[in-house]
């Protein structure tokens, strides 16, 4: 896969998103690793605002999505994020997600006999040094494009 057409996406696809500098730094099958700059995503305190932190957890699903499902049989949706704070973030934060083949293939095998498919994703939140900043819990779901019968 050509991840270059989906990193564009990604990072410049939506607006709120192209303004906080978000970087896809590595897509493919079933793994994503997202960058969020500090610089721009201050807040008054001095650490990273909560929107961006946010936002970096959030961005994997649908990183996930592109460069592992069929975008002509299905959209992602997200269902919930719950994320939890744990340290001050002061510099920039990344976050690494991957789902293997076999919870890919859950993931299919849902969508093809209900029209739709759930699945987690959790992930950590570091710093440059590897301290963590924030852990995220993510509930998406795809949900077919074709009309069921």
């Amino acid at each position: 896969m050509d991840a270059q057409p989906a990193i564009q996406m990604l990072e410049k696809g939506i607006a709120f998103v192209e303004r906080t500098g978000l970087q896809v730094e590595r897509l493919e099958r079933g793994h994503v690793v997202c960058r969020m700059p500090f610089a721009g995503n201050g807040n008054h305190i001095g650490t990273m605002y909560a929107g961006a932190l946010f936002t970096c957890a959030e961005i994997p699903g649908g990183a996930l999505f592109l460069s592992t499902f069929d975008p002509a049989k299905c959209f992602p949706i997200v269902k919930s994020l719950d994320l939890k704070f744990l340290k001050p973030a002061t510099a920039d934060v990344r976050i690494d997600i991957r789902i293997d083949d076999s919870e890919i293939a859950r993931i299919e095998a849902d969508l093809d006999a209900h029209g739709k498919a759930e699945f987690v994703l959790t992930g950590d939140l570091t710093d440059p040094s590897g301290v963590v900043v924030a852990q995220s819990h993510g509930v998406y779901q795809l949900r077919s494009n074709r009309p069921r019968s």
